[in-house]
């Protein structure tokens, strides 16, 4: 087996599993809690897998809506997010604590791209049904 072929493999499997990103967190949710019976673990490493998926799926779809800039508006984002976070722990605790500002950006990004991921998949399919039926 070559590279590419494995190259190939990894790129459509990550497109089936960012498509419904519920499948990643369900998956890992369940293999963790199996092996260590901590809940909240699962939940978080979770959460961080699937953050994966959702920006994937989520920059996917702002581009079907005629821009490129999908991936990079997420960028943005996160790299805003991370500036407003960094400058309230500057500001509380007098320096900023990396590992917690990367943690805290990458699960606040979980939520909101969750969120946009429902919204666009709802436009999306209505799109479809709807307007190209009609």
């Amino acid at each position: 087996m070559t590279m590419a072929a494995i190259w190939e493999a990894l790129k459509y499997a990550y497109a089936a599993l960012a498509v419904v990103p519920m499948i990643p967190f369900l998956l890992v949710f369940l293999v963790v809690h199996a092996r260590s019976k901590d809940k909240k673990r699962a939940i978080q490493l979770s959460m961080d897998v699937t953050t994966l998926f959702l920006i994937g799926i989520v920059s996917s779809l702002l581009n079907q809506f005629g821009t490129s800039f999908g991936p990079y508006l997420i960028l943005l984002f996160m790299l805003l997010l991370a500036g407003l976070i960094g400058n309230a722990q500057n500001r509380v605790r007098g320096k900023v604590d990396g590992t917690k500002l990367v943690r805290a950006v990458w699960r606040l990004s979980f939520f909101m791209l969750s969120v946009v991921y429902v919204l666009l998949m709802a436009v999306t399919l209505v799109k479809y049904l709807f307007v190209q039926s009609a």
